[in-house]
């Protein structure tokens, strides 16, 4: 049944009857405007008290992924009509057509006499009146935020067709104290829900650019700790950390390659910036560009055969690709403005970059040919962009107005679905982790 792949986001549930849940369509999920597909998520039942508490909060959790996510609505637990009280019975489907729902979740949470937690769930085609999945988890209770994540990522791939994203981490600068040379830049670390933040022991120099790693939880990020810029590697569960390559001149902006096996980064050559690369194992570096002009930023495709940089070469900052050799330099950006920061998508069909235009600045998709250009933010400063791992939403930094300090926010791709991420302090600079093992 193919309902599951459509998530029928261009039909009304009051119009839709169980046939035509069933149909083949194919929907563009990248533009134009979207109709979230309204879903029920119960709280998860429990007999006890700490099975309930903990039903609540996983099931808070989920509602709170799917409905930022944009492309779902949770429909008002004040209008269910059913109050399910085993997870095993199958549900009153008339009683959820009522509300409109087209999916429903009914879970369960249950002490296992070992100290662990059983969260199990089954998610319900109202309109099919059929149950689409079905599955379990046995952890700690107090791992219940994790298992909650993997579910999120279990409907949306069951609904959508595509990997989620919910179970996932980011890493960003945190800012705090005076503007200026006193203000203290540390890594820190957090569900990309913005809970459990935490400061990564990087040191007590100032930090800036953290990237993650897309095969491992590792990063790499740039420090003043030995007086002026280097980059260095950090394996976030070893507490690791050490300097890539003793250059003398700057290193700064590095990205790694799709497989995590080697590293590009900017080095400054005398006062003239190039594009190097990086293998992890050899330490073994090749140098990529050779221009009078400043070329940084560099960003691999999904497959690490190109890159994209960003260059003045041609009077003002504009996006370019090359091979992964160096060769074949080709200009992809071709308007107005100043661009900068291009990341390649994970999905390898878009390139994220920031663009300033008339004294704004704003976070933009385009194709790797530089053709479709989309602007999706605008204010007095958006910058820094970085995808989730399944390529449908880009967080990135925001200044709302002069001296205000950053912000994380993010964007779906349509432009439409603009959301804040709470941090604790002030935000800049975010990155975003591959799914977690």
């Amino acid at each position: 049944m193919k309902f599951w792949r459509m998530v029928a986001l261009c039909l009304a549930a009051t119009m839709m009857t169980p046939s035509a849940a069933r149909a083949d369509i194919e929907i563009d999920i990248t533009r134009g405007h979207l109709n979230p597909m309204p879903v029920a998520v119960p709280d998860f039942i429990g007999t006890q008290a700490q099975e309930v508490g903990i039903g609540r909060q996983v099931s808070e959790v989920i509602r709170a992924n799917l409905t930022r996510s944009g492309l779902f609505r949770v429909v008002d637990p004040a209008a269910y009509l059913q109050q399910v009280a085993d997870v095993n019975t199958q549900p009153r489907f008339g009683d959820w057509k009522v509300t409109q729902s087209q999916a429903l979740v009914i879970g369960q949470t249950t002490l296992l006499p070992d100290g662990r937690v059983r969260i199990e769930f089954r998610l319900w085609d109202v309109f099919g009146e059929s149950e689409a999945l079905a599955s379990f988890y046995a952890t700690t209770p107090e791992n219940w935020r994790r298992i909650a994540h993997k579910i999120s990522d279990a409907i949306y791939k069951r609904l959508t067709g595509e990997d989620g994203y919910f179970d996932t981490r980011v890493v960003f600068v945190s800012e705090s104290g005076p503007r200026g040379a006193r203000r203290v830049k540390q890594l820190m670390i957090m569900d990309q829900d913005g809970a459990n933040p935490s400061i990564l022991p990087t040191g007590a120099a100032q930090v800036i650019t953290p990237r993650f790693s897309p095969t491992a939880q590792q990063i790499t990020f740039m420090s003043f700790e030995t007086g002026r810029p280097k980059v260095f590697l950090y394996n976030i569960e070893t507490g690791r950390r050490e300097v890539l390559g003793n250059f003398e001149g700057m290193s700064f902006a590095p990205r790694f390659s799709p497989r995590g096996d080697s590293v590009v980064m900017t080095l400054d050559l005398g006062g003239n910036s190039e594009i190097f690369r990086m293998d992890l194992r050899s330490r073994a570096t090749t140098r990529l560009t050779n221009n009078p002009a400043i070329d940084t930023s560099p960003s691999f495709s999904k497959d690490g055969d190109q890159i994209v940089f960003n260059s003045d070469r041609g009077g003002s900052r504009q996006l370019y690709t090359m091979n992964a050799d160096g060769s074949n330099v080709q200009r992809i950006s071709q308007g107005s403005g100043s661009y900068t920061t291009p990341v390649w998508s994970p999905r390898g069909d878009l390139i994220a970059f920031t663009k300033q235009v008339g004294g704004r600045f704003g976070i933009g998709v385009m194709r790797p040919d530089g053709s479709g250009e989309r602007m999706l933010s605008d204010a007095y400063l958006d910058e820094g962009p970085t995808w989730s791992p399944n390529g449908r939403v880009i967080m990135f930094f925001r200044e709302a107005r002069p001296g205000a300090g950053p912000k994380l926010w993010s964007v779906d791709l349509t432009g439409q679905n603009l959301r804040q991420v709470q941090t604790p302090a002030d935000g800049s600079d975010p990155a975003w982790s591959p799914l977690l093992p």
